[in-house]
This record gives structure tokens, sequence and C-alpha cells, in this order.
């Protein structure tokens, strides 16, 4: 799966935006924290789940099952709103 070219990522201190172009069909901001700019950084390129689950588990501190929740919970949003192409 990867971010569809149609949806932008912005970063701004801690925070993460997803923003669509006029193109995406989608029209409003997707706002999330590091954790989320992680997830999208990682859907720059083609990647898998469970590669994202591993990148979050080095990077921070956390259980392992409440990382996978939170990172499909995140996909879920973003294939829901058209930002993921699989």
């Amino acid at each position: 799966m990867k971010l569809n070219p149609k949806f932008l990522h912005h970063k701004m201190d801690d925070q993460s935006l997803v923003v669509p172009t006029a193109e995406a069909g989608f029209s409003g901001l997707v706002q999330g924290n590091k954790t989320v700019g992680v997830i999208v950084d990682c859907l720059q390129h083609d990647t898998t789940e469970e590669d994202i689950i591993d990148v979050l588990c080095e990077r921070f501190d956390g259980d392992r099952s409440d990382i996978e929740a939170d990172v499909a919970d995140v996909i879920s949003k973003l294939k829901n709103i058209g930002a993921i192409d699989d």
C-alpha cells in the first residue's frame, strides 16, 4: 500500500497534515500527531502494515498490540477517504 499521489503530506512542528489535491475527491484536512506523521512517511513508498508497525515500535515506547491497533485505525481512516492506494 502507498499514499495516493492525490494527497500531500505536510509537517509542522509536531503536527502532521494530509492535504488532498483538487483531484482527490475529498475536501478537508487530516490532522494528526507525530505518530501519524511517521505512518504517512512510511506510506511515501510501497509498504505493509506490518512494516509500519515495526518502524513505530523502533521509534516509540509502547505495547506492540496498542501500536498495531493505532496503525490499523489510521490506515482504515486514510483508506476511507481514498488517501491510500493498495
